[in-house]
């Protein structure tokens, strides 16, 4: 899956750029030039020589352009053929430059972008270049004037990297935390019934469950969840400063917004109308900022469960073959939770990165955003990582029932909150006259050892109904669990 979202907006820029041909074409002359498939499959070919192994399809229906994909080249070829029958074009002949796609290999003439931008110093203009002389080599030269007509580098890229990032976001990274939060509420299912004592500040405090610590995280890992599946994905298609000012200077009587808002909606993602030369980034900061946050989640889920394995609650299905350490053979060391949280410290630090830079754009533009949103892979990979470890970790643990309830029966001074709040409830109901039921257990408890014995003797002299007193006598560390275990469902 990594490779996919590695070359970041590498394809669709061309996908980008080659439907910008499309779509200024029908707007100003109200039709296309040329069958519809034969054109994109022309884009097709382009993208296939720079990328190869791989065709770009888009196909034209009666009600606009649909979103754009990757396929096989096989692939390409049906989609063609079905795109040809539905213009009535001759599927024959369009269908013969596909067969003539280079194998993967990246022919001279078009393997180099970077060569040709060397030249311009500017990337989109390279691709501009790359896609004119194609055009040119397939007898279109007609239309080579459309190629980047009335556009800026952002009516482009923003295209490729919405389309990009909302790929990445949810084909791969959304199903990734996912399959993380759904591991952690079968782990919650499974251990509700796990009694185990709780650390505040790290000492041990009210016990709760397994089940429903782990809950915990599966809940706030759903509702980023939720978050991010509703994010915002947007482009711009309005010229220099988004004010369409060259394009009614060549088409007057077009209504431009009208056609960049049907152009960028049937990509699949949103339109945003209000723009200076680039599109703001505020959809970016958003998501950047909800990834960087279940990131934090992910963090602590990572820290909490490798301190479980230290304190043996957990121990490690020892996976045949696997090497702890160098030098000591008993060890299964908690890589898998190690490498996580260290991809998510790195993962954390490039989405806060992303989001700090990308509110701002000087004026009406500045180049900061383009060197910055080249380490949006970068960020999302080391996530993936993270998540993919995060999964594998939490198939590989085994929760330790008898250690949990030893750590439990060693640590009975936690039921100090249960007799003090038992007596403070006697007091309000008129069957007892203790003062200061806190300071009392206070004095019993704090910085000592108290075992089931010595509190079972302090109760029995409380001066307390006696159906409170037996409630107390009854209770134990494991048993003092609340709804843990209904919260944990």
């Amino acid at each position: 899956m990594l490779p996919e979202i590695t070359d970041f907006a590498g394809p669709l820029t061309l996908v980008a750029a080659g439907l910008t041909l499309a779509v200024l074409a029908t707007a100003l002359t109200g039709r296309l030039p040329i069958p519809a498939p034969g054109l994109f499959l022309a884009g097709a070919a382009i993208a296939s020589d720079v990328f190869a192994g791989a065709t770009i399809v888009t196909v034209k229906t009666a009600h606009g352009f649909s979103a754009t994909d990757t396929v096989a080249p096989s692939v390409a070829r049906e989609l063609v053929r079905e795109g040809a029958a539905r213009a009535g074009a001759d599927a024959a002949s369009l269908h013969r430059p596909v067969t003539a796609l280079p194998p993967p290999s990246r022919p001279k003439e078009t393997a180099c972008p970077p060569a040709r931008e060397a030249i311009t110093r500017h990337d989109v203009k390279a691709v501009e270049y790359l896609v004119r002389d194609r055009l040119a080599s397939l007898g279109l030269d007609r239309i080579a004037e459309l190629t980047h007509f009335a556009a800026t580098s952002e009516d482009i890229n923003s295209l490729a990297y919405a389309l990009t990032v909302q790929r990445t976001v949810q084909r791969v990274w959304l199903p990734a935390l996912a399959a993380v939060r759904e591991r952690l509420d079968e782990l919650a299912v499974e251990h509700r019934t796990a009694p185990m004592l709780s650390r505040t500040h790290g000492q041990p405090a009210t016990p709760t469950t397994m089940g429903k610590e782990l809950a915990v995280f599966a809940a706030r890992l759903a509702r980023i969840e939720r978050a991010i599946e509703a994010s915002d994905y947007l482009g711009k298609f309005s010229g220099a400063t988004g004010t369409w000012a060259a394009h009614l200077a060549a088409g007057p009587d077009v209504d431009w917004p009208r056609v960049a808002r049907e152009f960028v909606e049937s990509l699949g993602i949103g339109f945003n109308p209000l723009t200076t030369q680039i599109e703001s980034h505020d959809w970016q900061v958003e998501l950047y900022d909800r990834a960087r946050h279940a990131g934090g989640i992910l963090h602590n889920l990572a820290t909490d469960v490798w301190t479980y394995i230290s304190l043996g609650y957990f121990t490690q299905i020892p996976i045949a073959g696997a090497t702890g350490s160098s030098t000591m053979p008993h060890k299964i060391n908690p890589i898998r939770f190690e490498n996580a949280e260290a991809n998510l410290e790195i993962a954390g630090a490039l989405f806060a990165s992303l989001s700090q830079t990308l509110v701002t754009s000087r004026l009406q533009r500045d180049l900061t955003d383009s060197s910055t949103q080249r380490n949006i892979g970068v960020a999302f990979g080391h996530s993936l990582l993270a998540l993919d470890n995060l999964r594998r970790g939490l198939n590989e643990i085994s929760l330790s029932r008898d250690v949990l309830l030893a750590d439990l029966d060693v640590n009975w001074e936690v039921l100090a909150e249960a007799i003090q709040t038992v007596i403070r409830a006697e007091v309000v109901a008129g069957r007892s006259t203790i003062q200061d039921p806190y300071a009392l257990l206070k004095e019993l408890t704090r910085g000592h050892r108290v075992g089931a014995a010595d509190l079972a003797e302090f109760v029995e002299k409380l001066e307390i109904g006696d159906a409170a007193k037996q409630r107390l006598l009854a209770l134990t560390p494991a048993g003092y669990t609340g709804i843990a275990e209904q919260l944990a469902r």
